[in-house]
């Protein structure tokens, strides 16, 4: 039922919003720009003018959502195929595998932001781990021309196939990976446009932007702008000079990682929550990808572009400050060498189970050493149980929420699990595989659309983190979370399941959307890969039923459904907690704007004041 009302939905767009498309046997060009980690009520006239213009000017998605788990593959994955997450398999940015990727470093929990690790993953599950295909795909097989341009990773997946044809030949890529041994390679054409336009035929490193710092050292405080600027100048200089002598439509994605590596990495607020990632380092870090966004806006101009081409603004998440604090965390009470007094460290969720379910505990990024007393696994995966090559459980650090795997689909240690979990006061909220069964105080993954026909291990338990505001009146703009991660507190991260991470920033503006249009109705980052496939008149055999919606109502003559709230609540735990979702509905499709337990998640109180949505 779900999946027809959807495709009733994407119906009802094809008959009343036919000037998008089906009047123009060639379909319009489009440029989906997406600036990392950018919250949506950050973006003004003074600070992101080109953001702030196409917003006012275009399409003001006022209610704007990210898919959770909050992480940037994740969400890259919705916009690249127009699937949830338990369709795509792209769970977080590190998932568990059940297989050792060589190059993520002979782990079975590989970080998937690196070409040669999609690579790898793509080989071991059929040559498409994602098990959907992504827009850049269809698009070339429909002739037209497609480039993908920025972050290493979210770039890649986009046509992360095409490594399979002869590479360079199809869509261009770009990104930090370029010029080096695992990057994907550039084609004869490219090497020589980049040359005569005297551009590097490697991309430049962060520099200073790519330095985090330490528990005694500050991070950076820089933007990361001559990385960007060699992006932009790719883009405008060889690339869109290049799709239009080509003289056919062209989808062309510019994956921004400002302001998100800088927020992740800033320096501006070492150990204390405040100003957090609202000081100064960020401020520069959006202004940097707007640069890059007028950048080219007025390339298109110079071009003769701009009337024939859609852009599409949106941020793949929103951010938060790191929290290192926790009272109940046995991990917080010991000591380590690069951890503040009193502070949890990096790998807290695996250490404290291990310790709760008195497993021996290994770390996957270490060869499976075993993780001793006073110490910390490297990069805060574990593998938990007595044979490291066989675990019982193992977990996938993420940041703001992580996930738990249960190789066995042990039940009974799966309700031990949550019911440790359940005693720390870092946790607000858990969703379990609906395989598993029903646990007091948690809800069914099949509820945020993490069950589907993914290709991947789906996890078992996803454990989301306390969110709290601190710092400024605007909740979603001063979000505190507990965080997973190397970082420090101060530091930037999400991945949470508070409105300070679910609300990113949309807009849009060209000849297939409306002027001066302010949108109330929820709209998700599923939904910008679907409305990109009618838009540019794409089709594929979809392998799963978790899709978004057309977002006909911001298309001109596009029909405007209606929107309703909703809540759902789990049983209570032993101990009276109660995982709570609260979403927003049109048709069947559900956007999730918060979840977790009640004063524990930025979003959640339906009390408080009332959430402001983007824009004016």
């Amino acid at each position: 039922m779900r999946r027809a009302l959807v495709l009733l939905s994407a119906s009802f767009f094809t008959l009343a919003a036919g000037a998008a498309s089906a009047d123009n046997a060639t379909p319009h060009n489009l440029i989906l720009f997406v600036p990392d980690g950018l919250r949506a009520l950050k973006v003004t006239p003074e600070s992101a003018p080109a953001m702030a213009e196409i917003r006012d000017k275009g399409v003001n998605f006022k209610n704007p959502h990210s898919v959770f788990p909050t992480f940037t593959m994740a969400n890259s994955s919705a916009m690249a195929t127009g699937h949830f997450l338990g369709d795509s398999g792209t769970f977080s940015n590190t998932i568990y595998t059940g297989f050792s990727s060589v190059p993520a470093g002979d782990t079975v929990v590989p970080f998937l932001e690196n070409d040669a690790v999609l690579g790898d993953v793509d080989e071991h599950f059929n040559g498409n781990y994602l098990n959907e295909e992504t827009i850049l795909k269809m698009a070339r097989a429909r002739g037209f021309s497609t480039a993908a341009i920025g972050k290493v990773g979210p770039t890649l997946l986009f046509d992360h196939e095409d490594r399979l044809d002869k590479p360079g030949l199809h869509s261009i890529v770009v990104d930090d990976a370029t010029g080096a041994k695992n990057g994907f390679p550039l084609s004869d054409e490219m090497k020589d446009a980049l040359t005569k336009a005297g551009l590097a035929l490697a991309a430049p490193s962060r520099g200073d932007n790519g330095k985090a710092g330490d528990a005694k050292t500050p991070g950076t405080t820089s933007a990361n702008t001559a990385q960007q600027a060699y992006f932009a100048d790719v883009a405008s200089k060889v690339v869109l000079p290049m799709l239009k002598a080509r003289n056919k439509p062209f989808v062309l994605v510019f994956w921004s990682r400002d302001p998100d590596g800088t927020q992740h990495n800033q320096g501006d607020s070492l150990n204390t929550v405040t100003p957090g990632i609202n000081g100064p380092s960020t401020m520069a870090s959006i202004k940097n990808a707007d640069n890059n966004l007028a950048q080219l806006r007025k390339t298109l101009d110079e071009l003769g572009l701009a009337a024939s081409t859609n852009i599409i603004v949106s941020a793949d998440h929103g951010f938060s400050t790191i929290s290192k604090e926790s009272k109940t965390s046995p991990s917080a009470k010991a000591s380590y060498g690069d951890t503040p007094k009193d502070f949890l460290p990096m790998g807290f969720v695996a250490l404290d189970l291990a310790k709760a379910l008195d497993l021996p505990l290994f770390d996957p990024n270490d060869k499976n050493a075993a993780v001793g007393t006073n110490a910390h696994p490297k990069a805060g995966n574990g593998v938990l149980g007595k044979d490291p090559t066989k675990p019982d459980l193992v977990v996938a650090t993420n940041g703001g929420s992580d996930l738990i795997y249960l190789p066995n689909k042990d039940k009974k240690l799966a309700d031990r699990a949550i019911k440790a979990l359940l005693e720390q006061d870092y946790v607000s909220g858990l969703f379990v595989d609906d395989a598993l069964g029903k646990f007091a105080g948690t809800l069914p993954m099949s509820q945020i659309n993490l069950k589907g026909k993914a290709a991947t291990p789906t996890p078992s338990i996803v454990v989301n983190f306390r969110s709290y505001v601190a710092g400024c009146e605007e909740p979603t703009n001063c979000s505190v979370e507990v965080a997973d991660t190397v970082l420090r507190q101060g530091q930037g991260m999400h991945g949470s399941f508070g409105r300070g991470d679910t609300m990113n920033f949309m807009a849009a503006i060209g000849p297939d959307f409306k002027a001066g249009y302010a949108d109330a109705l929820p709209v998700s980052n599923a939904d910008v890969g679907i409305t990109i496939t009618q838009l540019m008149g794409l089709h594929a055999a979809a392998a799963g039923g978790l899709l978004g919606r057309v977002m006909s109502e911001a298309l001109p003559n596009g029909v405007t459904p209606k929107a309703a709230d909703g809540k759902i609540v789990s049983k209570p735990s032993a101990n009276g907690l109660k995982t709570i979702l609260r979403y927003q509905r049109v048709l069947s499709q559900r956007y999730f704007d918060a979840a977790g337990f009640e004063g524990r998640t930025v979003g959640l109180d339906a009390d408080g004041p009332k959430q402001k949505t983007a824009g004016k």
